[in-house]
């Protein structure tokens, strides 16, 4: 019986891994809107390295424009890179730009305050004040926006003097685990850290970089997403999970007075749309953007709905 039941086990994890490649093989063919190579760019600006007290080096990058500034926060696991798309749209209408990695991620360190909700927001803070940003746009994508809530909510003197307006996509304010049955497996995964070789391989990442698109994604997309990830500290960045799952600022948007745009993509799994519904609703000043059938990475997917929002504000 037991020789049977093993049997069977590995014949059907054969089937699963033979239909696991026949879904990537259909993947690969999708059409690319933007080429692998244009996925891979950094964004071409001048690099500046701030130090913070404790000691965490956050590396940002600038270009001068004519317009507004736009300050650009990524998300989690991620770096600035994955602006290279919306950094040159936003450059060819003349906005002033500036990006940063988060600490721990990309180019930045982590230095002797951790990683906590409070350090990060003291990042933002350090950002917008070294550029003497003025009537600026700040920009946060998923973790990258529940942070810029937490800067606005821990400075709203600092958010009245440099800020203009907020663009929140793919975004949430805490309670990462509600309504979300795929960060309900993926995140524990990570903090073993298992999805990281899942991301890996060469058959599974396929499924990985699928689940955080919407309909019909593109391949150039998944693997540019796939580079950006792999290139982190997983292990290093396991506490930014716990904060996304422990702070909770959906209690305190009433607080939030600027002017905001919510963009989220339809089949968003990563941050369904629950979030972007509490957001839209609950900070005063703010109006919300549905990107039809996209899903968490609108910065690739849809770059041309977070210009829209800029423009707006």
């Amino acid at each position: 019986m037991k020789r049977q039941i093993a049997a069977l086990s590995l014949l059907a994890l054969a089937a699963i891994h033979l239909a696991t490649k026949q879904s990537v093989a259909r993947l690969r063919k999708n059409a690319d809107r933007y080429p692998l190579a244009q996925l891979e760019l950094e964004p071409v600006g001048e690099e500046v390295v701030l130090t913070q007290p404790d000691g965490t080096r956050i590396r940002t990058l600038a270009a001068p424009g004519s317009g507004p500034t736009v300050v650009l926060a990524h998300g989690f696991c991620a770096s600035l890179r994955e602006w290279n798309v919306i950094w040159q749209l936003l450059h060819d209408e003349g906005y002033n730009l500036i990006a940063f990695d988060q600490r721990g991620h990309g180019k930045s360190t982590i230095g002797s305050a951790g990683l906590s909700a409070a350090a990060l927001a003291d990042d933002y803070k350090a950002v917008l004040d070294h550029f003497a940003v003025e009537q600026g746009i700040l920009v946060g994508h998923s973790m990258g926006g529940f942070l810029a809530l937490g800067f606005a909510l821990k400075y709203p003197e600092v958010v009245q003097q440099r800020l203009r307006g907020l663009v929140l996509f793919a975004s949430l304010a805490g309670d990462v685990m509600r309504g979300a049955p795929q960060n309900g497996l993926q995140i524990p995964l990570m903090k073993l850290g298992l999805i990281q070789k899942i991301a890996a391989s060469e058959t599974y990442g396929w499924l990985f970089a699928r689940s955080v698109c919407g309909d019909d994604p593109s391949p150039a997309v998944m693997q540019a997403f796939l580079k950006v990830f792999l290139a982190q500290k997983h292990q290093t960045l396991v506490p930014l999970l716990a904060m996304l799952a422990q702070e909770n600022y959906y209690p305190r948007l009433g607080e939030i007075k600027l002017p905001c745009v919510v963009v989220c993509g339809t089949k968003d799994q990563t941050t369904p749309v629950w979030h972007s519904q509490s957001l839209g609703s609950s900070i005063a000043n703010a109006r919300t953007i549905w990107v039809q059938n996209k899903g968490h990475l609108l910065n690739w997917e849809a770059p041309e709905s977070l210009i829209e929002a800029v423009n707006s504000l």
